[in-house]
Protein backbone atom coordinates (compact mmCIF):
# COMPACT_ATOMS: atom_id res chain seq x y z
CA UNK A 1 0.00 0.00 0.00
CA UNK A 2 2.87 2.40 0.46
CA UNK A 3 4.51 1.85 -2.26
CA UNK A 4 1.14 2.04 -4.33
CA UNK A 5 0.83 5.31 -2.53
CA UNK A 6 4.31 6.63 -3.55
CA UNK A 7 3.69 5.52 -6.80
CA UNK A 8 0.92 7.41 -7.62
CA UNK A 9 2.36 10.97 -6.01
CA UNK A 10 5.44 10.46 -7.83
CA UNK A 11 3.16 9.83 -11.44
CA UNK A 12 1.01 13.33 -9.94
CA UNK A 13 4.19 14.90 -9.59
CA UNK A 14 5.44 13.82 -13.06
CA UNK A 15 2.37 15.14 -14.72
CA UNK A 16 2.32 18.30 -12.70
CA UNK A 17 6.06 19.19 -13.76
CA UNK A 18 5.02 18.64 -17.61
CA UNK A 19 2.51 21.39 -17.14
CA UNK A 20 4.06 24.58 -17.92
CA UNK A 21 1.67 26.65 -16.37
CA UNK A 22 1.46 25.26 -13.34
CA UNK A 23 5.16 25.02 -13.13
CA UNK A 24 5.26 28.71 -13.82
CA UNK A 25 2.47 30.00 -11.15
CA UNK A 26 4.36 27.88 -8.79
CA UNK A 27 7.59 29.81 -9.21
CA UNK A 28 5.41 33.35 -8.92
CA UNK A 29 3.35 32.02 -6.26
CA UNK A 30 6.87 31.17 -4.35
CA UNK A 31 8.21 34.47 -5.54
CA UNK A 32 5.41 36.68 -4.16
CA UNK A 33 5.95 34.49 -0.63
CA UNK A 34 9.51 35.07 -0.75
CA UNK A 35 8.79 39.12 -1.11
CA UNK A 36 6.34 39.34 1.55
CA UNK A 37 8.71 37.62 4.16
CA UNK A 38 11.72 39.76 3.50
CA UNK A 39 9.53 42.82 1.89
CA UNK A 40 11.47 44.79 4.78
CA UNK A 41 14.66 44.07 3.98
CA UNK A 42 13.95 44.69 0.24
CA UNK A 43 12.05 47.94 0.93
CA UNK A 44 13.56 51.13 0.36
CA UNK A 45 12.01 52.56 2.63
CA UNK A 46 12.35 50.03 5.95
CA UNK A 47 10.76 51.84 8.20
CA UNK A 48 7.04 50.47 9.62
CA UNK A 49 4.63 50.10 6.73
CA UNK A 50 6.56 51.96 4.51
CA UNK A 51 4.80 55.10 6.23
CA UNK A 52 7.53 57.87 5.70
CA UNK A 53 6.00 60.77 4.32
CA UNK A 54 6.94 63.33 1.89
CA UNK A 55 4.30 65.52 1.03
CA UNK A 56 6.50 67.85 -0.62
CA UNK A 57 6.98 65.15 -3.07
CA UNK A 58 3.50 63.35 -3.39
CA UNK A 59 1.99 61.57 -6.69
CA UNK A 60 5.49 61.72 -8.56
CA UNK A 61 6.02 59.74 -11.53
CA UNK A 62 8.35 56.49 -11.33
CA UNK A 63 12.19 57.06 -11.52
CA UNK A 64 11.51 60.17 -9.89
CA UNK A 65 14.91 61.45 -8.15
CA UNK A 66 15.57 63.71 -5.46
CA UNK A 67 18.16 64.82 -2.53
CA UNK A 68 17.45 63.89 0.88
CA UNK A 69 18.39 65.20 3.85
CA UNK A 70 18.14 63.05 7.04
CA UNK A 71 18.92 64.72 10.15
CA UNK A 72 20.31 63.20 12.57
CA UNK A 73 19.84 64.46 16.27
CA UNK A 74 16.91 62.42 16.52
CA UNK A 75 16.87 59.63 19.96
CA UNK A 76 17.61 56.23 18.13
CA UNK A 77 14.85 53.25 19.33
CA UNK A 78 16.78 50.07 20.48
CA UNK A 79 15.25 47.15 18.30
CA UNK A 80 16.50 43.66 17.48
CA UNK A 81 16.74 42.30 14.16
CA UNK A 82 13.98 40.39 14.31
CA UNK A 83 11.75 42.84 14.70
CA UNK A 84 13.53 44.89 12.01
CA UNK A 85 12.53 42.27 9.76
CA UNK A 86 9.18 41.43 10.73
CA UNK A 87 7.96 44.81 11.51
CA UNK A 88 10.20 47.12 9.99
CA UNK A 89 12.71 49.87 11.54
CA UNK A 90 10.84 52.15 14.37
CA UNK A 91 12.47 54.87 12.33
CA UNK A 92 12.67 58.18 14.40
CA UNK A 93 14.87 60.55 11.80
CA UNK A 94 13.60 63.12 9.65
CA UNK A 95 14.19 63.36 5.90
CA UNK A 96 13.61 66.45 4.32
CA UNK A 97 14.19 66.29 0.32
CA UNK A 98 15.92 69.15 -0.42
CA UNK A 99 16.24 71.07 -4.29
CA UNK A 100 20.10 72.98 -3.19
CA UNK A 101 22.63 73.43 -0.20
CA UNK A 102 25.04 74.86 0.69
CA UNK A 103 27.95 75.34 3.54
CA UNK A 104 28.85 78.83 5.07
CA UNK A 105 30.70 79.45 8.50
CA UNK A 106 29.71 76.39 10.04
CA UNK A 107 25.94 76.67 8.71
CA UNK A 108 24.35 74.01 6.65
CA UNK A 109 21.79 75.83 4.48
CA UNK A 110 19.25 74.04 2.28
CA UNK A 111 16.38 74.64 0.30
CA UNK A 112 13.67 72.38 0.96
CA UNK A 113 11.91 70.38 -2.20
CA UNK A 114 8.49 72.49 -3.37
CA UNK A 115 6.60 70.82 -6.43
CA UNK A 116 5.12 72.91 -9.56
CA UNK A 117 8.05 75.02 -10.45
CA UNK A 118 7.92 76.61 -6.80
CA UNK A 119 11.10 78.08 -4.94
CA UNK A 120 10.72 75.94 -1.04
CA UNK A 121 11.84 77.78 2.27
CA UNK A 122 15.20 78.06 3.33
CA UNK A 123 16.59 76.92 6.38
CA UNK A 124 19.84 75.92 8.25
CA UNK A 125 21.23 73.76 10.63
CA UNK A 126 24.42 74.10 12.42
CA UNK A 127 26.92 71.82 11.23
CA UNK A 128 28.87 70.54 14.59
CA UNK A 129 24.55 68.73 14.75
CA UNK A 130 25.98 66.12 12.54
CA UNK A 131 28.74 63.38 13.82
CA UNK A 132 32.42 64.98 12.85
CA UNK A 133 30.47 67.56 11.17
CA UNK A 134 30.75 65.27 8.08
CA UNK A 135 27.57 65.86 5.83
CA UNK A 136 28.48 63.78 2.82
CA UNK A 137 26.37 60.64 4.31
CA UNK A 138 23.45 62.25 5.55
CA UNK A 139 22.43 64.18 2.18
CA UNK A 140 22.03 61.48 -0.74
CA UNK A 141 20.18 61.35 -3.56
CA UNK A 142 17.15 59.07 -3.58
CA UNK A 143 15.81 57.72 -6.27
CA UNK A 144 11.97 56.43 -6.44
CA UNK A 145 11.15 53.33 -9.08
CA UNK A 146 7.79 53.31 -8.69
CA UNK A 147 7.36 56.80 -7.97
CA UNK A 148 5.84 57.96 -4.96
CA UNK A 149 2.10 58.09 -3.86
CA UNK A 150 -0.26 60.84 -2.60
CA UNK A 151 1.42 61.27 0.52
CA UNK A 152 4.87 61.30 -1.15
CA UNK A 153 5.63 57.73 0.41
CA UNK A 154 7.81 55.12 -1.42
CA UNK A 155 5.44 53.26 -3.79
CA UNK A 156 7.30 50.43 -4.42
CA UNK A 157 8.42 50.17 -0.90
CA UNK A 158 4.24 50.01 -0.18
CA UNK A 159 3.55 47.54 -3.08
CA UNK A 160 6.43 45.00 -1.32
CA UNK A 161 4.82 45.08 2.27
CA UNK A 162 1.66 45.05 0.62
CA UNK A 163 1.86 41.65 -0.36
CA UNK A 164 2.12 40.59 3.16
CA UNK A 165 -1.81 40.95 3.55
CA UNK A 166 -2.96 39.90 0.36
CA UNK A 167 -0.47 36.89 0.32
CA UNK A 168 -1.40 35.66 3.73
CA UNK A 169 -4.85 36.79 3.95
CA UNK A 170 -5.75 34.15 0.98
CA UNK A 171 -3.67 31.01 2.83
CA UNK A 172 -5.50 31.68 6.45
CA UNK A 173 -8.80 32.13 4.82
CA UNK A 174 -8.35 29.15 2.48
CA UNK A 175 -7.28 27.18 5.45
CA UNK A 176 -10.27 28.54 8.06
CA UNK A 177 -12.81 27.69 4.94
CA UNK A 178 -11.55 24.34 4.68
CA UNK A 179 -11.09 22.94 8.58
CA UNK A 180 -14.81 24.23 9.32
CA UNK A 181 -15.93 23.49 5.41
CA UNK A 182 -14.53 19.52 5.49
CA UNK A 183 -15.71 19.36 9.14
CA UNK A 184 -19.36 19.95 8.54
CA UNK A 185 -19.81 18.91 5.09
CA UNK A 186 -17.74 15.36 5.98
CA UNK A 187 -20.01 14.73 9.10
CA UNK A 188 -23.33 15.72 6.81
CA UNK A 189 -22.62 13.56 3.93
CA UNK A 190 -21.22 10.46 6.10
CA UNK A 191 -23.84 10.23 8.78
CA UNK A 192 -27.13 12.20 6.71
CA UNK A 193 -30.12 11.95 8.33
CA UNK A 194 -31.60 14.26 10.79
CA UNK A 195 -27.85 15.57 10.85
CA UNK A 196 -27.23 16.14 7.66
CA UNK A 197 -30.40 18.24 7.22
CA UNK A 198 -29.56 20.33 10.33
CA UNK A 199 -26.02 21.41 8.77
CA UNK A 200 -27.93 21.59 5.45
CA UNK A 201 -29.98 23.93 6.89
CA UNK A 202 -26.91 26.13 9.03
CA UNK A 203 -25.12 26.33 5.34
CA UNK A 204 -28.29 27.47 3.27
CA UNK A 205 -28.68 30.21 6.11
CA UNK A 206 -25.30 31.21 5.70
CA UNK A 207 -25.62 31.17 1.53
CA UNK A 208 -28.44 32.91 1.58
CA UNK A 209 -26.30 35.96 3.35
CA UNK A 210 -24.40 38.41 1.20
CA UNK A 211 -20.91 37.56 1.64
CA UNK A 212 -19.42 41.81 1.85
CA UNK A 213 -21.98 42.11 4.06
CA UNK A 214 -21.63 38.97 6.83
CA UNK A 215 -18.33 39.62 6.66
CA UNK A 216 -18.52 43.49 7.41
CA UNK A 217 -20.89 41.71 10.67
CA UNK A 218 -17.97 39.40 11.74
CA UNK A 219 -15.42 42.33 11.42
CA UNK A 220 -18.37 44.84 13.07
CA UNK A 221 -18.24 42.11 16.22
CA UNK A 222 -14.59 41.09 16.24
CA UNK A 223 -13.28 44.84 16.00
CA UNK A 224 -11.31 46.62 13.18
CA UNK A 225 -7.37 45.12 12.50
CA UNK A 226 -5.09 42.67 11.07
CA UNK A 227 -5.86 39.11 12.27
CA UNK A 228 -10.14 39.93 12.32
CA UNK A 229 -10.43 40.57 8.93
CA UNK A 230 -8.11 37.11 8.35
CA UNK A 231 -10.56 35.19 10.40
CA UNK A 232 -13.34 37.38 9.54
CA UNK A 233 -13.24 36.27 5.86
CA UNK A 234 -11.89 32.72 6.45
CA UNK A 235 -15.60 32.12 8.08
CA UNK A 236 -17.40 32.99 5.26
CA UNK A 237 -15.75 30.50 2.71
CA UNK A 238 -16.84 27.40 3.88
CA UNK A 239 -20.08 27.05 2.97
CA UNK A 240 -18.62 25.91 -0.90
CA UNK A 241 -16.37 23.74 0.73
CA UNK A 242 -19.12 22.00 2.93
CA UNK A 243 -21.34 21.65 -0.10
CA UNK A 244 -19.21 20.15 -2.28
CA UNK A 245 -17.46 17.81 0.21
CA UNK A 246 -20.74 16.78 1.23
CA UNK A 247 -21.99 15.99 -2.23
CA UNK A 248 -18.63 14.00 -2.81
CA UNK A 249 -18.98 11.92 0.70
CA UNK A 250 -22.39 11.10 -0.53
CA UNK A 251 -21.52 9.48 -3.76
CA UNK A 252 -17.97 8.10 -2.44
CA UNK A 253 -19.76 6.42 0.73
CA UNK A 254 -21.20 3.85 -1.60
CA UNK A 255 -18.32 2.48 -3.39
CA UNK A 256 -17.06 -0.74 -2.72
CA UNK A 257 -13.55 0.72 -1.49
CA UNK A 258 -15.53 1.95 1.97
CA UNK A 259 -17.73 -1.14 1.77
CA UNK A 260 -15.01 -3.00 2.40
CA UNK A 261 -13.44 -0.83 5.10
CA UNK A 262 -16.74 -1.03 7.16
CA UNK A 263 -16.32 -4.43 6.86
CA UNK A 264 -12.35 -4.41 8.34
CA UNK A 265 -13.46 -2.47 11.11
CA UNK A 266 -11.97 0.86 10.37
CA UNK A 267 -13.48 3.66 12.73
CA UNK A 268 -15.85 6.31 10.68
CA UNK A 269 -12.77 8.80 11.27
CA UNK A 270 -10.07 6.67 9.74
CA UNK A 271 -12.59 5.93 6.49
CA UNK A 272 -13.66 9.33 6.61
CA UNK A 273 -9.84 11.04 6.80
CA UNK A 274 -7.71 7.52 5.31
CA UNK A 275 -9.81 6.76 1.90
CA UNK A 276 -12.49 8.87 1.23
CA UNK A 277 -11.09 12.35 1.88
CA UNK A 278 -8.07 11.88 -0.44
CA UNK A 279 -10.47 10.54 -3.02
CA UNK A 280 -11.94 13.74 -3.59
CA UNK A 281 -8.88 16.22 -3.31
CA UNK A 282 -9.13 17.22 -7.00
CA UNK A 283 -12.44 19.24 -6.99
CA UNK A 284 -11.44 21.12 -3.07
CA UNK A 285 -7.81 21.86 -4.76
CA UNK A 286 -9.96 24.15 -7.39
CA UNK A 287 -12.08 25.66 -4.66
CA UNK A 288 -9.21 26.35 -2.22
CA UNK A 289 -7.60 28.12 -5.41
CA UNK A 290 -10.61 30.28 -6.09
CA UNK A 291 -11.07 30.77 -2.48
CA UNK A 292 -7.71 32.13 -2.62
CA UNK A 293 -9.00 34.86 -5.18
CA UNK A 294 -12.33 35.77 -3.45
CA UNK A 295 -10.05 36.19 -0.05
CA UNK A 296 -8.02 39.07 -2.12
CA UNK A 297 -11.20 40.70 -3.28
CA UNK A 298 -13.16 40.79 -0.45
CA UNK A 299 -10.13 41.91 1.61
CA UNK A 300 -10.25 44.80 -1.06
CA UNK A 301 -13.70 45.73 -0.64
CA UNK A 302 -13.43 45.86 2.58
CA UNK A 303 -10.23 48.06 2.53
CA UNK A 304 -12.56 50.38 0.37
CA UNK A 305 -15.27 50.65 2.86
CA UNK A 306 -12.91 51.19 5.56
CA UNK A 307 -13.00 48.43 7.62
CA UNK A 308 -10.32 46.47 5.91
CA UNK A 309 -6.57 46.61 6.78
CA UNK A 310 -6.19 50.29 8.92
CA UNK A 311 -3.74 52.79 7.95
CA UNK A 312 -1.05 53.05 8.11
CA UNK A 313 -0.95 49.58 7.09
CA UNK A 314 -0.01 48.86 3.37
CA UNK A 315 -2.79 46.54 1.65
CA UNK A 316 -3.11 46.08 -2.38
CA UNK A 317 -6.30 46.64 -1.95
CA UNK A 318 -6.16 50.15 0.12
CA UNK A 319 -4.06 51.06 -2.57
CA UNK A 320 -6.63 50.96 -5.25
CA UNK A 321 -9.00 52.65 -2.72
CA UNK A 322 -6.64 55.71 -2.50
CA UNK A 323 -5.58 56.13 -5.97
CA UNK A 324 -8.26 55.44 -8.21
CA UNK A 325 -9.46 58.53 -8.73
CA UNK A 326 -5.79 59.27 -10.24
CA UNK A 327 -7.30 56.84 -13.41
CA UNK A 328 -8.76 60.43 -14.57
CA UNK A 329 -6.37 62.80 -13.45
CA UNK A 330 -3.12 61.85 -15.48
CA UNK A 331 -1.40 59.51 -13.39
CA UNK A 332 -3.68 55.83 -13.56
CA UNK A 333 -0.74 53.77 -12.76
CA UNK A 334 -1.02 54.62 -9.19
CA UNK A 335 -4.02 52.20 -9.62
CA UNK A 336 -2.87 49.97 -12.36
CA UNK A 337 0.05 48.45 -10.34
CA UNK A 338 -1.36 46.93 -7.28
CA UNK A 339 -4.41 46.02 -9.32
CA UNK A 340 -1.59 44.02 -11.55
CA UNK A 341 -0.17 42.80 -8.54
CA UNK A 342 -3.68 41.39 -7.34
CA UNK A 343 -4.15 39.86 -11.04
CA UNK A 344 -0.85 38.34 -11.20
CA UNK A 345 -1.25 36.66 -8.13
CA UNK A 346 -4.70 35.57 -8.57
CA UNK A 347 -3.99 34.27 -11.64
CA UNK A 348 -1.26 32.15 -10.57
CA UNK A 349 -3.10 30.52 -7.90
CA UNK A 350 -5.77 29.87 -10.61
CA UNK A 351 -3.35 28.00 -13.20
CA UNK A 352 -2.01 26.47 -10.26
CA UNK A 353 -5.06 25.06 -8.77
CA UNK A 354 -6.07 23.62 -12.36
CA UNK A 355 -2.76 22.22 -13.15
CA UNK A 356 -2.85 20.15 -9.48
CA UNK A 357 -6.45 19.09 -10.50
CA UNK A 358 -5.41 17.52 -13.60
CA UNK A 359 -2.14 15.97 -12.33
CA UNK A 360 -4.46 14.51 -9.29
CA UNK A 361 -6.68 13.06 -11.79
CA UNK A 362 -6.13 9.07 -11.41
CA UNK A 363 -8.42 8.77 -15.35
CA UNK A 364 -5.84 10.88 -17.34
Amino acid sequence: MSNNSNSLTRLALQKFKKNFWGVFSFGIIVLVGLISVFAYVLAPDDSQYANQMHLSIHSKPPEFKVDMLTLPFEVESSQSLLSKWLYGKKNTKTEIPITDYKVENGILIYTEYASDGLVGPEKDIEISKFPNGYIANYIQTKTFLFGTDKYGRDYLSRILIGSRISFFIGFVAVLISLLVGLLMGSIAGYYGGKIDAFIMWIINITWSIPTLLLVIAITLALGKGFWQVFIAVGLTMWVEVARVVRGQIISAKELQYVTAARALGYTDFRIITKHILPNIMAPLIVISAANFAAAILIESGLSFLGIGAQPPMASWGAMIKDHYNYIILGKPYLALIPGLCIMILVMAFMLIGNALRDALDVKT
